[in-house]
């Protein structure tokens, strides 16, 4: 049953280019299709989440990721009677402004963007839905709903003070009401994001052997998940001990999102989805309690995986690619494919050239941005790259 404080497909508040409505697919499903089919989401499939992709097919990628995310937020939105196209949409969509090489790409091109307005990969999501992605006849981005791009806008809740360059451009035209919370919907994503992170960089983290089963024991949450694994199927294979230990841990947060939310719900009691927007605080949430502990698994994984020593080298040549790339083709801007030369003719300032870079680099993944800097770099950088990756 559809709760009323969930978003209306039927009370859409619009898209940018007016266009006649599917007969048999909601707004909301249209918008998750046509992210689907685009080509940022392709790329996803060789973009990095914290090991650079070639390191191993087992660990994640954004897409794989991101198709994670898509599944829990479903989950969440159905049992809050919220709408599960919305969330879906909102989900499949969070990770595309991401550059090559994870955060670690992202940190250094946010700074040597710092010049020119910054970087900031959720306001890159919305260019590149609205902007970048190139395919239909009456319009450029996919020209998705303003729900879907308010929720990709406040996917860390709202966006006040000094805006990103990018979300700023683009709310200018078109405003996101950036100032207020998103949609319970999109809530639901952003906190999914969460769940699914949590879970699989303790998979990930085991298989590239940063830390042991032993360890991520000690752990709250996962310590009493072992435990009742262990309890229930005593002398359990590694692999499919950690496989049931790890989706209970899923569990336990999925759960408490739910739980929790309802509560907040059942106290706020919205009566729409414009009444969870102005309430001055979030709808879904994890309970304190669990937070507090989630809080310490984060640590861990601060510690042992995203600074371990291995992850720390790689963040290091990651930063000599970006920090090659950049200045290289901001000083020649003709040697970008012949498709961007034409916002190269239009850009009419630094800033502009720097931003079309931006864009350009952002949108590589791993592998391509490795290629392009051995073949623009020469055979010196070539060797260098060999031996680092």
């Amino acid at each position: 049953m559809t709760a009323p404080y969930a978003s209306d497909p039927a009370d859409v508040r619009g898209r940018l280019v007016s266009e006649e409505e599917s007969a048999f697919r909601s707004p909301f499903q249209r918008d998750r299709d046509r992210i689907i089919h685009s080509s940022a989401f392709r790329r996803l499939k060789h973009k990095t989440q914290v090991f650079v992709a070639h390191e191993g097919d087992y660990f994640r990628t954004r897409l794989t990721h991101s198709i994670e995310v898509a599944q829990v937020a479903r989950t969440i939105a159905g049992a809050l009677g919220l709408n599960a196209e919305l969330t879906e949409a909102v989900a499949l969509a969070h990770d595309l402004g991401h550059t090559p090489f994870g955060h670690a790409g992202e940190d250094t091109l946010d700074a040597l963007m710092k010049p020119y307005g910054g970087f900031d990969h959720n306001a890159q999501a919305v260019r590149i839905v609205t902007t970048l992605e190139r395919h239909y006849a009456e319009f450029d981005g996919l020209n998705l709903t303003w729900e879907t791009l308010e929720g990709l806008a406040k996917h860390n809740g709202p966006v006040t003070g000094a805006l990103p360059y990018a979300l700023a451009e683009y709310n200018s035209r078109h405003d996101l009401e950036l100032h207020t919370h998103a949609s319970a919907e999109a809530q639901v994503a952003a906190l999914s994001d969460d769940i699914a992170y949590n879970n699989h960089d303790l998979h990930d983290g085991l298989r590239a052997r940063l830390f042991t089963d032993a360890e991520i024991a000690e752990l709250p949450i996962v310590g009493a998940c072992y435990a009742e694994v262990d309890a229930r199927y005593p002398g359990l294979d590694r692999k499919r001990r950690r496989h049931e230990a790890l989706r209970r841990v899923f569990g336990v947060m999925v759960s408490d999102v739910i739980e929790g939310s309802n509560l907040v719900l059942q106290e706020a009691c919205p009566a729409s989805a414009a009444e969870v927007r102005h309430l001055g605080r979030p709808v879904v949430r994890f309970s304190p309690a669990l937070w507090s502990e989630l809080r310490e698994i984060r640590a861990f994984l601060y510690t042992r995986m995203y600074r371990a020593p291995q992850v720390n080298e790689m963040r290091a040549r990651v930063h000599r690619v970006v920090s090659d790339l950049f200045p290289y083709y901001l000083n020649a801007p003709h040697h970008l494919p012949d498709e961007w030369r034409k916002d190269v003719a239009q850009a009419g300032d630094e800033t502009a050239l720097a931003r079309l870079v931006a864009d350009y680099i952002a949108g590589m993944t791993d592998r391509f941005a490795l290629q392009s800097h051995a073949r623009l770099m020469g055979e010196l950088a070539q060797t260098g790259m060999n031996e680092g990756f």
